[in-house]
Parts: structure tokens; sequence; C-alpha cells
């Protein structure tokens, strides 16, 4: 379904207020919303949060449920020293805005160095795109520790199967806990802030192609000072 050009506009702002408080749920966007002037409801914002699959980290009602539905994985990156390439994998899934309408776009990286391993974009928050990502990304290494959300993507049975087939160990972050996978979150930001918010994408086409010359440019050229100043595609290599 199609959303209005005011609730398309109230999705960027969303998106820009989770990047900087990705902890806030659905009141405080709303609150912040309305601060901005937008004439806004809870409801409104609860729907157009699901519709960007923001919907893990809205402590409201039925949202914060689990879904009984999959098994639960325990979070086995607390406290634990991610000290070389492919010890753990991560990856989740973004909004992306174009002019008149939205894709979703899917990363698996990299923990330790920030290597982007593979992405693909969907119009759909259906669990094909995520699967064929991993697919790709399974081609070249694989890790010893995989970290997702809770999203039904994420714990779909074909999803999961890959993972145990590969005896991959599989962890998943705390209902609700928005930095559970830190390292993807800030490469959310990265993408967003020097590459998503700086165009305006009109078509599909458009989006995937900055999107892939942006994530080049990330891998192979963009320096990380938590790196040592070097390429997330060097820190790999050299793991």
């Amino acid at each position: 379904a199609q959303e209005s050009e005011l609730n398309l506009e109230l999705m960027l702002a969303i998106d820009k207020i989770y990047m900087d408080s990705p902890f806030y749920g659905v009141p405080r966007i709303t609150h912040t919303l309305k601060q901005m002037g937008y004439a806004v409801g809870h409801k409104r914002i609860e729907r157009l949060m699901k519709r960007m699959g923001l919907q893990g980290v809205c402590p409201k009602r039925n949202l914060s449920r689990s879904d009984s539905r999959h098994q639960k994985y325990p979070y086995l990156l607390k406290g634990l020293d991610i000290d070389r390439p492919d010890m753990v994998w991560a990856t989740d899934i973004t909004y992306i805005r174009l002019r008149h309408g939205f894709i979703y776009l899917v990363a698996i990286m990299d923990w330790f160095s920030r290597y982007v391993l593979s992405w693909r974009t969907s119009n759909s928050m259906d669990s094909g795109f995520c699967i064929e990502a991993l697919e790709d990304a399974l081609v070249k290494k694989k890790p010893e520790i995989f970290n997702s959300d809770q999203g039904s993507q994420f714990t779909s049975n074909d999803f999961i199967q890959i993972l145990k087939e590969q005896d991959i160990r599989i962890s998943m972050d705390g209902r609700g806990r928005a930095l559970d996978n830190i390292m993807i979150e800030r490469l959310w930001r990265s993408v967003k802030y020097e590459e998503v918010y700086l165009k305006d994408y009109e078509t599909v086409r458009d989006a995937v192609d900055g999107l892939r010359k942006y994530l080049d440019f990330y891998n192979n050229i963009r320096i990380h000072q938590s790196l040592g100043y070097l390429t997330p595609a060097v820190a790999y290599a050299m793991g």
C-alpha cells in the first residue's frame, strides 16, 4: 500500500529521530514530532513505525510481545571480546526514503572490521531478500556467531535453517534492546547521514545505484578511527 505525502514526510522525520535516539519508543517519538509541529497521535506513529520495521523497539501494547511461534535464542555478545574477523556477523533492516515511496535495505556485516559482506533491497518486509543476502555472504566465509534482532525475517524457518546447516551459533538481541546490535546501528547512521539524507532518490534504481556506490566507498575508502584508520576491507583482509 502507498502512503500519503504527509505520512512519507512523517516517516522520514521518524527515521531521523530514531537514528539519533534508537531507544525512543512510540510515546517519545510522538511527543518529539508534536514539538516539531506535527499534529499526530500515538496510533498513527505506531502504525508508521511498524511499517518502517521499527516495531521491535516500541514498548507499547502488543508490539513488545515476542512471537511465540519462533524459537528463542539468547544474546551471546554481552561481555564478549570480539577480536577477529568472522567471529561475529550481524544483520539488520533499515528504511530508505524515496521521493514518492520507500524501500527496505538489509545488510550483513562483520562486527570486528565493520566490513559489509552483502546487502539487498526490497519493497516489502518478506524474508526473501534477507535470505538472499545471507546466502551471498556465506559464499565467501562464515561466522562463528550470527547476531540479529527478533524480527520475523530473521526468525523464519528458512533463515534459521541456513545458519543451523552451517553450524553457526545464533544470537538475538533482547526484545526492545536497540543497542544490542550497536555496530550495525552505527553503519545505518553512516549510510543515512553520509548518503541517504543527502540525496533525493526518484526511483528504486536511483536508490540502489546510490547505495551501491556508497557501500563500496564505505568498505574500501572510508577510514575508521576505531580501526586504527584502516578501511573495513583492509581490516577484514588482515584478520
